[in-house]
Order: C-alpha cells, then sequence, then structure tokens
C-alpha cells in the first residue's frame, strides 16, 4: 500500500505514567488502540477504562437485557488481554448517547478520581478517515471527554464534586484520539499488536451478531501495516493529540 502523499505521522511522546481510556461501547478501544496500550501497561503505565455503555443495543439479534451483561464480561475479558485491570461504566443508554452537562460531569468524575496525565478517546468528528459517517455515541462521546478534560481542573465546574471529596485535577495534558480523520501522532505496535489482536478477539458474541464476516487478525494487521508506512515502523496505530 502507498503512502506517498499521506503525511507522516511523528512518534507520540510517552513520558507519562496514568491514562484513562473513554469509549462509548464495549469493543471500541479494541479497534485499535488496545494494541498501543498493551505497549504501555507492559510499560509499567497505570491504564484505566471508562465505558459509557455496557453496548445492549450492539447485537441485532440478541435482547439488551442479555447482550448488555455479556458484552461488559467481553469488554473485561479484552480489557484484561491488555493489561487493564480496572474498567468502569457509566450505564448510559447504548445508542442514544446526549451531549450535556450530566456526561460532562460524569467524565470529569473519572478524571478527579483517576487523575490521568493522558486521555484516550474515540473520534468526536462527524466523519471517519473513509469519509462514512461517525455515529452519533461517538461523537458525543468524543466531544464530552475533551470537555470534561478541561472541566475537571476547574473548581467552580461541577462544585458537587468537591463535596464527594473530589478535588479538582488540572493534570491532563492531551487528548489522544483514535480513529481520527486528521491523525498527528503514531505509536509502534510491532511487539503488542497480537495482545490487541487477541483483545478483539474476546468479543466474541458482538462478533458473532455482525452481518458480515469479520477477521480480528487481518483487520488490524492491515490498518496497523497502513499506519506503520506513515510512522517508518511495521505496525503502528494512529492518534490525533489534542492538547489540553
Amino acid at each position: 500500500m502507498s503512502t506517498e502523499n499521506t503525511p507522516k505521522l511523528l512518534p507520540l511522546d510517552e513520558d507519562w505514567e496514568r491514562a484513562v481510556a473513554v469509549a462509548a461501547h464495549p469493543d471500541d478501544l479494541e479497534y485499535g488502540a488496545a494494541s498501543a496500550i498493551a505497549r504501555w501497561t507492559a510499560q509499567g503505565k497505570e491504564i484505566t477504562y471508562l465505558l459509557l455503555t455496557r453496548g445492549e443495543a450492539g447485537i441485532d439479534g440478541m435482547d439488551p437485557a442479555e447482550a448488555g451483561p455479556l458484552r461488559e464480561a467481553e469488554e473485561i475479558a479484552g480489557a484484561a488481554q491488555v493489561g487493564v485491570t480496572t474498567v468502569d461504566f457509566l450505564d448510559y443508554h447504548d445508542g442514544v448517547i446526549e451531549y450535556g452537562m450530566g456526561l460532562r460531569r460524569d467524565i470529569a468524575r473519572a478524571f478527579r478520581k483517576y487523575r490521568p496525565e493522558i486521555v484516550i478517546s474515540g473520534n468526536h468528528r462527524l466523519q471517519y478517515s473513509s469519509g462514512k459517517l461517525n455515529m452519533a455515541d461517538h461523537r458525543w462521546a468524543g466531544l464530552a471527554v475533551l470537555d470534561a478534560a478541561r472541566d475537571a481542573g476547574n473548581r467552580w465546574i461541577f462544585p458537587e464534586l468537591l463535596e464527594e471529596g473530589l478535588e479538582p485535577w488540572d493534570g491532563i495534558r492531551s487528548v489522544l484520539t483514535g480513529g481520527s480523520s486528521n491523525p498527528t501522532h503514531g505509536v509502534d505496535v510491532g511487539a503488542t499488536l497480537e495482545r490487541g489482536i487477541a483483545s478483539l478477539k474476546e468479543h466474541k458474541a458482538y462478533i458473532a451478531g455482525l452481518s458480515f464476516d469479520f477477521n480480528p487478525e487481518e483487520f488490524l494487521t492491515w490498518g496497523a501495516a497502513a499506519a506503520g508506512e506513515r510512522l517508518g515502523v511495521d505496525y503502528a496505530v494512529m492518534f490525533e493529540e489534542i492538547g489540553i
């Protein structure tokens, strides 16, 4: 695959110790970011997952009451494959996440609790790099994450968090947006791609419920190879870095 006319990626600064990865649904992080997360946990970094929903509306042939707990279990298993042991769920409703103060407050609460230096999130833009429409849950979640990263450091925004004993946290340096149509940085995942693949493979029920054939190994290997060309390595994951 040729990337002659595609902008090169910058190596991502890895001089940090704690991150929170926020996603709208179980499996969102596994479509690429998990391979980078595996690299970072192997370095001794502390990564926490924050899921806004339990993905209960994600399997067409399964009732949400059954799908939610199943997908929660798959997400916890997938996180374990890349060294993440803390997975929190906020219980927003899958498919109908709305941007608002409640969402910003709940994410800011997690940032004050876990005090990350880096936040990992999904694409907040209207489209993917392919030009296809990005779904509403992803857009609103991504935008709320960006705003909550600022909110977490201001004691006069959501003062009720002070009453919960959560002091402001202004230590977030940047948000790393995965799946962005405007990636700026890359992470070499040559040593951890297999763990990222294993993480996605844990979402067995979700993958089985898709209306098309999907091979996690082929999908992630192809994407990582394309990103690797832009970074100058064999395999990489791309992020758009947004400073806070």
